[in-house]
């Protein structure tokens, strides 16, 4: 049941020990820094942090050869190698573009990139060895990254170069040209294993970090990721400072993440501007049963000072959150037309205790929703489901693991607590709030205090426990306020609207039959009318659906019929087809889709049929002459006989 125009006053709420924070270069800040921005400005502003002995080694010296077609690895690979050899230094080139594979940083060697100098990746599978790493929670083999810090100490890659992923071959690996036409995307969706896609398509990183210690990433540019762009993983001590990522370059490619610490500590990322294709900035913590078996938190970490523009998240926790994440202090940053602003996500296999976590000072300009809680987050990928037509002997070792249960259940239930939000605006958003997690375990005790945002609908918070708000101001465009459900101890926003009140001006909800019959005779050769009970519309060709679980579909069977609409995937970044076709001449209902609905489908029908096949349960309405069946899942096939 939906409560409205709820308010109750929060209690408990446990606040932090942080002090207020440093002034960064986007917003005004109150004077002073927290504990833990101090902390981590001792170990990184120090003179002898990463220190690399005065030795020079010039890669061109062992063989590279710039702005040729020549493969330059084991050219630079020579110098790095003799550069660790003499007990460390810094490796310099030419200026030019230099093709390469993987290289592999040592301990006590800079990689100085001058500004007309870049690295440019060979696109050819083979250039980039597998390697044991962790990749999206889990551990697994992977290919080794363009620039890689492997088990290493006291390295440092800088200067104002470019690592160019020339990812684009990984793209169209993915998911074809354009997007969502081919690749190992469609195979798999045709298969019914879309989450494994994402596993199984191993694309090769710019720059990872992989259980490294001391290691400053400073000052350089990256462009066209093949996937994450910095990942961050099982590392301490690690400072990223003033590099810019522009990942939108010459096509759309899948998960590229910006910056992204992974069961790591003691990690200061700042001055950074980022354009890419997923979360721009983000913390994870491990996946699911491998995840928790890990147990491995992210801790004491900072991201200030950034800019974000396209993208799917400002700043991201999660989805992999099964080590749990602790101490983290986000200021400064600003988001110009990212999709999501602060956003949590997890699902209830992931597990993971996220507390004492401060965003403060940050702005964001067009941002859709600026606060997006979903711990439910996209079922399709966080609960992979291995067809029984694939024999066990087919499955890769990663799927296995993937597949493994958290027991007991309870235990990949997320908690996320005890998190602060202070002096945060937003404009042009079209959703306030958004929260979803779960009644065993609400969001709880969040402190939200001076906060502005400009939104056409105010939002809804689902399981939640002892939020308050002191001056927290939105304006909508829309007469509704903030929607609760399961939701106590919640502190409601002063709300304003800037529409008028006049209740002669409020539409009711059209009822579904009377659109349906309103777009019959308006559409009288139409044959396939689905209803999205989200928002009570007929979907047309073209149209794109809401994020809704349960759909409707209306068949009249006067002949065959096709319908092509788009609907989102995970909580809304990426679109795919959905298809919806009814062959009258042999009595089957198609219907191929990505994402896993609920589906109820009314079809007239002129006498009972004998059965319906593949529906999961069915019924027929003799006075209405119609056939109601239920499934669950897609793509699907029934069949009336």
């Amino acid at each position: 049941m939906r409560l409205k125009h709820l308010c109750h006053q929060a209690a408990g709420i446990t606040l932090f020990v942080f002090l207020s924070c440093h002034a960064p270069q986007q917003v005004d800040q109150p004077a002073g820094k927290s504990p833990l921005v101090q902390n981590l400005e001792a170990i990184f502003y120090q003179p002898g942090f990463a220190p690399i002995p005065d030795q020079i080694f010039a890669a061109n010296d062992y063989g590279a050869q710039p702005d040729t077609l020549v493969d330059n690895t084991q050219a630079i690979q020579k110098a790095i190698d003799a550069a660790a050899a003499a007990g460390g230094g810094k490796v310099i080139l030419k200026p030019g573009i230099y093709r390469t594979g993987a290289l592999f940083l040592k301990s006590n060697v800079e990689l100085h990139l001058d500004s007309l100098v870049t690295i440019q990746a060979i696109q050819d599978d083979k250039r980039y060895p597998d390697i044991r790493t962790r990749i999206a929670g889990i551990e697994m083999l992977w290919p080794a990254a363009l620039i890689n810090i492997y088990e290493q100490h006291d390295v440092r890659i800088t200067g104002k170069g470019i690592i160019d992923g020339n990812g684009k071959f990984w793209w169209d690996k993915f998911w074809g040209d354009p997007p969502r036409t081919g690749g190992m995307w469609t195979e798999y969706t045709k298969r019914n294993i879309r989450w494994a896609v994402d596993y199984d398509c191993k694309r090769v990183r710019p720059v990872a970090v992989y259980n490294a210690q001391n290691v400053l990433l400073q000052d350089f540019k990256v462009l066209r990721a093949g996937f994450w762009t910095i990942s961050l993983t099982y590392s301490s001590r690690i400072h990223v400072d003033g590099l810019v990522i522009r990942n939108n370059i010459g096509g759309y490619g899948p998960s590229s993440d910006g910056i992204n610490s992974d069961s790591s500590s003691d990690i200061l990322v700042e001055n950074c501007d980022i354009d890419c294709n997923d979360d721009n900035l983000c913390i994870k913590a491990g996946r699911d049963a491998d995840g928790l078996r890990v147990n491995r938190p992210s801790e004491n970490i900072v991201y200030r000072n950034c800019i974000t523009r396209a993208g799917h998240g400002l700043f991201t926790i999660g989805s992999e959150t099964s080590g749990g994440m602790r101490n983290i202090e986000v200021y400064g940053l600003k988001a110009q037309g990212t999709n999501t602003g602060i956003r949590f996500k997890s699902a209830q296999v992931r597990g993971g205790v996220i507390e004492n976590i401060w965003f403060h000072d940050i702005a964001m300009e067009d941002v859709t929703s600026p606060f997006h809680f979903e711990l439910n987050w996209y079922p399709e990928y966080s609960y992979p489901q291995i067809p029984p037509e694939i024999p066990e002997s087919e499955w890769p070792a990663h799927w296995k693991v993937m597949t493994t249960p958290v027991e007991p259940r309870e235990r990949g239930i997320p908690e996320f607590r005890n998190i602060r939000i202070s002096d945060v605006s937003a404009t042009g958003a079209e959703q306030a709030f958004y929260a979803n997690a779960y009644a065993a375990k609400p969001i709880h005790d969040l402190t939200w205090e001076n906060v502005s945002i400009e939104a056409k609908a105010c939002g809804v918070i689902r399981h939640a426990r002892n939020w308050s708000m002191k001056n927290v101001h939105v304006l909508v465009h829309t007469r509704d306020s903030l929607t609760l459900e399961d939701a106590d101890g919640i502190d409601m926003p002063d709300l304003t609207s800037d529409l008028p009140q006049d209740p002669a001006q409020i539409q009711d909800v059209v009822d579904p039959a009377t659109t349906i019959n309103t777009y019959r005779r308006q559409y009288p050769d139409a044959r396939i009318l689905p209803l999205d009970p989200e928002t009570q519309q007929i979907i047309g060709p073209g149209d794109t659906l809401s994020s809704s679980d349960h759909l409707e579909v209306f068949i009249f069977p006067d002949g065959n019929a096709s319908l092509k609409c788009l609907e989102p995937l995970g909580d809304g970044f990426y679109y795919s087809p959905l298809s919806i076709t009814w062959l009258r001449t042999t009595g089957q209902l198609q219907i191929q889709s990505e994402v896993r609905h609920h589906w109820t489908v009314h079809l007239e029908w002129e006498s009972k049929p004998g059965q319906v096949y593949g529906a999961n349960e069915w019924k027929y309405d003799q006075e209405k002459n119609q056939i109601t069946a239920e499934m669950t899942n897609a793509p699907f096939t029934l069949t009336i006989q």
